[in-house]
Formats: C-alpha cells, sequence, structure tokens
C-alpha cells in the first residue's frame, strides 16, 4: 500500500502544554514493527525525580542502532544515556537523576520522531501528589510492543489505577493500539513547607538562645554594682538632769534674775 504523502497527516505539534511537571517522550519509530519503551522514576520527599528510560526496537538490518535518544542541553549534566541491547531490542537508554519537577518536562525533547505518545504529569496541591498520564497507542502494531511504566513515592499509594507492587510503588503495562490513562494519588509533605518549618524551628531555638543570654547578662551585671548602703541611725543623746546643790539654791534665791519665771 503506498503510503500517503499528505503534509496534514502529520502531527502539527508535538510539544504539550503540562501544569507543573511533565515526562512527555515520543515513541520510537515502527521499524519492524516490534517496540520496547520502559519509562521508571522514582520521586524523593523533596520531590527530585531520579529514574530511567529506554527506547528501542527490533532492528531493521545489522547497521540499525535503534532509536536515539541525545538529552537536552540544558540537562546534560544530569542525564547520561548509553547503548541499550537486550532481548534483541537495540536503542538507548538514558539515565536522570535529581531532576526537579520542572526539568522533567523536558525530557521529551529526547526523542523527536515517533508514532504514538505518552504524557506524565505529576501535580502537588498541599500535601497531595498526583500522577495523571495517558498513552496513545493506537498506531504501534499490537504485535511485539512492550512498553511499561513504574514508578515509585515517598509515601504509600492512596489511590490508582495501575497495578501495586507495593506500598509505594505503581506499574502499568500498556496495550498497543489503545489510549490508555494512568493515575496515581499519594499525600506526603510539601517539602517547601517542611523547610519553613525547619527554619521557624531554628530562629525561634536562636530567639530563646538570645534571650537567656541577654537575661544572664542582665543578672550579672545587677550583681556585680556596687550595693549602697543606707547610713547607720545615731542613737539618741539622753540629757542628764543637772542637781544643783543647796548653796546654789540660795544663792538663786538671793539674786532673782537667776530664777526662771
Amino acid at each position: 500500500m503506498q503510503q500517503s504523502t499528505d503534509p496534514a497527516a502529520k502531527p502539527t505539534s508535538r510539544k504539550r502544554f503540562l501544569t507543573v511537571a511533565a515526562l512527555a517522550l515520543m515513541l520510537v519509530p515502527l521499524l519492524a514493527g516490534c517496540i520496547r519503551v520502559q519509562v521508571s522514576m522514582g520521586v524523593s520527599a523533596n520531590d527530585r525525580v531520579t529514574g530511567q528510560v529506554v527506547a528501542a526496537a527490533i532492528p531493521a538490518n545489522e547497521a540499525d542502532k535503534g532509536p536515539q535518544l541525545t538529552p537536552p542541553s540544558s540537562l546534560e549534566d544530569k542525564i547520561r544515556v548509553q547503548e541499550y541491547k537486550k532481548d534483541g531490542y537495540v536503542g538507548s537508554q538514558a539515565f536522570f537523576s535529581d531532576l526537579s519537577f520542572g526539568d522533567v518536562a523536558q525530557l521529551g525533547s529526547m526523542y523527536a520522531e515517533g508514532s504514538g505518545s505518552f504524557q506524565i504529569t505529576l501535580k502537588r496541591s498541599g500535601d497531595t501528589v498526583t500522577l495523571d498520564g495517558k498513552a496513545d497507542l493506537k498506531t504501534v502494531p499490537t504485535q511485539g510492543a512492550d512498553v511499561q511504566v513504574s514508578i515509585a513515592f515517598p509515601a504509600r499509594v492512596g489511590t490508582t489505577n495501575g497495578t501495586r507492587d507495593g506500598d509505594s510503588r505503581v506499574s502499568w503495562t500498556l496495550p498497543a493500539g489503545e489510549v490508555s490513562t494512568m493515575r496515581a494519588e499519594v499525600n506526603y509533605a510539601d517539602p517547601s513547607t517542611r523547610s519553613f518549618a525547619g527554619w521557624a524551628g531554628i530562629m525561634a531555638g536562636l530567639a530563646l538562645g538570645v534571650a537567656i543570654v541577654v537575661g544572664a547578662m542582665a543578672w550579672m551585671a545587677r550583681n556585680r554594682a556596687p550595693i549602697k548602703r543606707a547610713p547607720a541611725a545615731k542613737a539618741p543623746v539622753m540629757k542628764t538632769p543637772v542637781t544643783k546643790s543647796p548653796a546654789s539654791k540660795q544663792a538663786d534665791n538671793r539674786n532673782p534674775k537667776n530664777t526662771t519665771k
């Protein structure tokens, strides 16, 4: 069958706007009808993302190296790409670490060619993190397709439509020829809130320490100041009455001027 050359049949845009953070990977070309796309991610309690992406296919010939992933220039120091060969598939494998939710959105530019789309969105609202994903594999042949997604969180997954591989890990095996959705919800503390609480505790400790030091200095200054003593009270002077002799009394009688009126 002759393939259509109508430009309108090609996707006009391969970029999608994602609200908070997203992983958008274009699936590998349908080389021999068999593809392998494996996405594995782990989200830390600090909202940092580590994981790997495999993009591979059954080679058409010996020179075929399969799909090649290329890290975006802004993430070259956080993404390492190596050759992938396993189970007859060839391609590339990208390892990434310490990505923010914003960095994850750029992973979609690692491979621009494809037939189908795969998207994962991570959103935080308070202490709740929600994963929403959609895989449009309608153009992927059902035979030989291997598309898997797994993600681990730092806390128990509350609700999900995937397969639980433990309290905090969920996986999906996505069927070719269909449109699949992925969803998971988990609750753990917002790292920005934890940081604020930590700084608040440190500041409270510093304030308490300063208050103690200032109080101690005031106490020491008070005890080192010279003590002013009140002057001693003077004892009252007792006057001794003068007893006049009989001769003095007679003299007073003879001299009226000496007599007190």
